[in-house]
């Protein structure tokens, strides 16, 4: 079949993407699995942007910058920041509702912020509420139609034409779509992880789509363990939000003790990739499997009214928020990295574009500032957008799929634990070479080959920073302060 654009991936920046192209002709929005199934849809925490009385697009661009650990673009930050006031206000006009106090926006505080600048709507489900108005917005514009349980296993590129080929999985069928231009928004690679708060589509098929058909992939070694995800038997790997921290909650020890303030001064509220850390000492040196979050000195009521969901997922598992510390340990959560995307989307093939976790627009350096991630689907997004609408008509005939490497399904999931076990939180060279090594006659799965990728890229970075932290190499030095890129059939380069 044909249509303008094709986008794949139905979360935050896909919708937004949909949203502006819909006027410039039909659009089609594919979804893995159903439309409401994607990493935007469990977003917790909120979304960032400078709009509270006390705050500026300065100080925001001068956190986020901070939090990049000398790796942002600074083009990019400037453009988030200053784009995004806009970007709520337009979601706003366009229904979301977002938590007020009384007639104001209420704003509240997370890691590594030096204001309170982070809108949340219904406690702590923004990205389910964000995800909700702009699937209405874009559900009410008659060129945009959506298809969900179709898998995207290959792009179909040619210097003059577009497209992927789609599995249904109902119909047990193959599909070839074409398009002037696609848009890749399938979000994020954590589930190439053996622990992670991802959904379970998060398998990083965008970046391997994008590596086989030649793409650039950039700073793919940088992969935010996010500090605290659930840890009870039986239970999935859960997020609690950063805003758990910046409404009070501690970090406790295996002994009860508070250690933050020992790894570093902002405690609690120190950049992610810190407090992972930290955290992974603490039960190193304690012998423990987790550590603990303590909300319990806040008054009655206020866990169940500021954080639902939260509460009600805690108590499924036997957690009282308000009566008991919540056990908690480190889970792959974000990753910075992704198809190299220069500020209007665009990637470095022909008529390929990317916008959301996916992409590596620069926006988050070697570690992303909280709650930045949505901002960055809904303004990216709609510059994709904005650029694809600019794609000529087709002009060539598009390649059959090459059998050689069409995705197949990772029968084989030994890879997330080598994933965790070498390329996570705290990482060396000899790991990663192992890794590398196991993880090659794997890689004809998108899953594998992501995690392959992520150790070659992580290997060649002989330094730490951000997110990315070697023992063997615990130094920043500045001859890396560039980004990594790696394409097909090459090694691993910096610029």
């Amino acid at each position: 079949m044909h249509s303008d654009f094709l986008v794949i991936g139905a979360g935050v920046a896909g919708l937004r993407a949909a949203i502006e192209l819909a006027a410039a002709g039909g659009v089609l929005v594919v979804a893995k699995e159903s439309l409401r199934e994607s990493s935007s849809e469990y977003a917790q925490g909120g979304i960032a942007v400078a709009l509270s009385d006390d705050d500026e697009v300065s100080l925001h661009e001068q956190d986020t910058l901070y939090a990049g650990d000398g790796l942002c673009d600074p083009a990019a930050v400037r453009t988030l920041v200053e784009e995004g006031p806009a970007a709520i206000q337009e979601l706003i006009e366009w229904g979301a509702e977002f938590d007020r106090e009384g007639t104001r926006l209420a704003f509240t505080r997370e890691a590594a912020h030096s204001r309170n600048r982070i809108l949340h709507a219904h406690g702590d489900s923004t990205g389910q509420e964000i995800a909700r108005t702009l699937y209405r917005k874009a559900a009410s514009l008659g060129n945009v139609t959506f298809r969900s349980y179709a898998a995207t296993t290959d792009l179909l590129l040619e210097p003059g034409a577009a497209g992927a080929r789609l599995y249904h999985a109902a119909a047990q069928r193959f599909e070839t779509v074409t398009a002037r231009a696609v848009l890749l928004a399938t979000g994020g690679l954590g589930c190439v992880f053996l622990n992670t708060t991802n959904p379970d589509v998060a398998t990083g098929d965008g970046v391997a789509m994008a590596y086989r058909a030649g793409a650039d992939i950039s700073d793919l070694e940088f992969v935010q363990f996010h500090p605290t995800a659930l840890h009870v038997a039986g239970a999935p790997c859960f997020l609690l939000s950063e805003a758990l921290r910046g409404e009070g909650a501690t970090l406790r020890n295996l002994a009860g003790e508070r250690f933050m303030e020992r790894y570093h001064e902002l405690g609690e509220l120190a950049p992610r990739d810190v407090v992972a850390r930290a955290i992974v000492a603490e039960m190193s040196r304690t012998g423990a499997a987790q550590v603990w979050l303590d909300l319990t000195h806040r008054e009655p009521g206020f866990a169940q009214a500021r954080f639902p969901r939260i509460s009600d997922t805690c108590l499924r598992y036997g957690i009282d928020l308000e009566r008991q510390p919540v056990p908690v340990a480190p889970a792959a959560h974000y990753a910075m990295g992704g198809v190299w995307t220069d500020l209007e989307g665009r990637t470095s093939v022909d008529r390929l574009f990317a916008a959301g976790e996916v992409a590596a627009t620069g926006v988050h350096g070697a570690n992303r500032l909280a709650s930045n991630s949505l901002l960055e689907g809904v303004v990216f997004g709609a510059r994709a957008g904005r650029a694809m609408r600019e794609a000529p008509p087709a002009v060539a005939d598009l390649p059959a799929p090459d059998p050689a490497t069409s995705y197949e399904p990772a029968a084989d999931s030994s890879y997330r634990r080598i994933a965790w076990e070498k390329c996570g939180i705290v990482r060396d060279a000899e790991g990663l070479r192992e890794a590398c090594r196991q993880l090659e006659p794997l890689a004809s799965s998108n899953p594998a080959l992501v995690a392959l990728l992520i150790a070659r890229c992580a290997l060649a970075r002989r330094e730490s920073r951000g997110a990315h932290f070697r023992t063997d190499r615990p130094e920043k030095r500045p001859e890396f302060a560039r980004h990594s890129v790696v394409r097909k059939g090459a090694e691993v380069a910096f610029r």
